[in-house]
């Protein structure tokens, strides 16, 4: 597997888990910690996304 496509599934991934924190949210609210973890998640995945870009140019 190489890197690119590494990168790729781990944003699917990410993707997947932050939906289900979106809809958790949205149902019941985040706890702290739980915040925070998203927020961390979201920040890989922009960062995943940046690279994923910047290899394609």
């Amino acid at each position: 597997m190489t890197y690119k496509k590494m990168l790729g599934r781990r944003n699917e991934i990410l993707k997947r888990h932050l939906n289900s924190f979106i809809l958790k949210n949205n149902r019941e609210g985040l706890s702290g910690q739980e915040h925070n973890f998203y927020q961390s998640m979201l920040k890989e995945l922009y960062q995943g996304e940046s690279q994923l870009n910047s290899m394609k140019s």
